[in-house]
């Protein structure tokens, strides 16, 4: 949609996601419709950030600018490690607190827009910006948190005055629907090891606070909740989350991103190789940017593979550390001897990154292996494929039992304590999804789904409704 407000409807939006790529790629995509919509959009991150995002479209351009903000150092940090991509999983905190020293950039940054006539209408942020609403109230802007995980995670995390109702101290109170949601449910972490991780967002860490007084602060700081999601997909939550929160919690639609086919280096060659397989034929596997792959994870998830006997493709992530190296000397050190030998003409590994929206909607491709991390979720909404899901953290476990509960994708089998997997789970999986009968169902169920959730002149409807809230809000701190 492409639309030219009026001057005086025109919103000055500033957008500020968390430093991880799934969130940035989210709130650029809000900008972008924002901006279609003739709105002036100011992207803040970091200058390395900004330098990978994907391109905007040149008739976009006049209204979506970015802004660079200098990331401090942080001892313990890599140089020139400005997301979470660039660290492992146990630096991430440290990526919050160097986060939280753009304070006094952010502030300058507001002062200098409201001194030359531009102050801005919102700011929309994310998570852990909980420093962010006093800054922006003390120069007269509201602010918006923009949620890019499954929402009904959050009705899992509840605020604060339930947790002080119904305080959960052990892993075995969050392997439970909390006492808040007042309909049947099946919202829990299944696994101790699921309701450990989550346990522990709810104490300090390295960053000097917790996760959860992050989100508590900023939700009861902030003028309007927004979620990456619609009522197709979670019904009834957008009112639950309103009423927990006491504050307007509205859907902007899943916001799909383009199908773009990148001609460079090894994704052309990824693709070409979709090109030379029969249809349906090939299973995607992906598990995003953040799962806390260990060596034993990926040789049992390769084992799994190769023992299902079906054709894949592989989008391996790059450890941190050995960006510059080949793809055959990464995957020379990340997976069994001899895998890729063995498994070479009905399998392919590569990493780097891979146009996963492309990749998804080639016609050789017949399923998605996928972490469930709620944007691969939404992109897989757009291809209809199944699933074969392997969650490890965040809302991923919950994701993954409301896709089973919905028939389009079926879990590996884990160890219900440490939630380990070996090969014979993955190929089982992989084999009812890809082979067996059971996944003609799984594929004609997600292709439903696909044919709900692709309609866009209801996806657009959704991002019409919060333009028209953002404006009814406005100056509202």
């Amino acid at each position: 949609m492409e639309a030219t407000a009026d001057a005086a409807d025109v919103l000055e939006v500033v957008i500020f996601p968390w430093l991880a790529f799934g969130h940035m790629l989210s709130f650029l995509e809000l900008s972008k419709r924002l901006a279609a919509r003739g709105h002036a959009v100011a992207f803040v991150s970091t200058p390395r950030n900004i330098a990978r995002l994907p391109p905007v479209p040149p008739r976009l351009s006049p209204r979506l600018r970015f802004v660079a903000l200098p990331l401090p150092r942080v001892d313990g940090l890599p140089d020139g490690a400005e997301s979470t991509a660039d660290v492992p999983p146990e630096k991430i905190d440290l990526v919050k607190k160097a986060m939280d020293g753009l304070e006094a950039p952010l502030t300058a940054f507001l002062a200098d827009a409201v001194a030359a006539g531009r102050r801005p209408d919102w700011i929309v942020h994310d998570f852990c910006h909980h420093w962010v609403p006093p800054i922006a109230t003390g120069h007269g802007v509201p602010c918006a948190v923009f949620t890019t995980v499954y929402a009904a995670f959050q009705a899992f995390l509840g605020p604060r005055s339930a947790n002080v109702e119904h305080p959960r101290a052990a892993t075995e109170d969050f392997a439970v629907a909390p006492r808040w949601i007042p309909f049947p449910s099946t919202i829990a972490y299944r696994r101790r090891s699921e309701a450990e991780w989550i346990a522990g967002s709810f104490r300090a860490n390295a960053s000097g606070v917790s996760d959860m007084d992050r989100v508590w602060q900023l939700l009861e700081l902030c003028r309007l909740a927004i979620y990456r999601s619609c009522d197709e997909i979670e019904p009834g939550m957008f009112a639950l989350l309103t009423d927990l929160f006491q504050q307007p919690a509205i859907p902007a639609g899943i916001l799909l991103p383009p199908v773009i086919a990148d001609d460079d280096g090894d994704r052309a060659e990824a693709l070409r190789w979709l090109d030379d397989q029969p249809p349906k034929s090939v299973i995607y596997v992906a598990l995003g940017s953040e799962a806390p792959l260990t060596p034993g994870v990926l040789h049992e998830l390769a084992l799994g593979l190769e023992l299902a006997g079906v054709r894949f493709l592989w989008a391996l992530r790059r450890p941190s550390g050995m960006f510059s190296a080949a793809n055959d000397a990464v995957t020379g050190e990340l997976l069994p001897a001899g895998f890729e030998e063995r498994t070479r003409g009905r399998g392919l590994v590569r990493t780097g990154w891979m146009p996963q929206m492309a990749a998804l909607a080639h016609g050789a491709t017949g399923a998605f292996l996928t972490h469930c991390g709620w944007g691969s979720t939404i992109e897989s909404f757009a291809s209809g494929h199944p699933l074969v899901m392997l969650p490890f953290v965040l809302d991923q476990p919950l994701v993954a039992r409301a896709m089973a509960e919905r028939g389009v994708g079926v879990e590996v089998a884990r160890d219900e304590g440490d939630g380990s997997f070996d090969r014979d789970g993955v190929a089982a999986a992989v084999r009812r999804v890809m082979v067996d009968e059971e996944g003609k169902a799984l594929a004609s169920n997600a292709m439903k789904l696909r044919e709900v959730l692709t309609d866009h002149g209801r996806q657009e409807t959704y991002i019409d409704d919060l333009v028209e809230r953002l404006r009814r809000y406005r100056g509202c701190c």
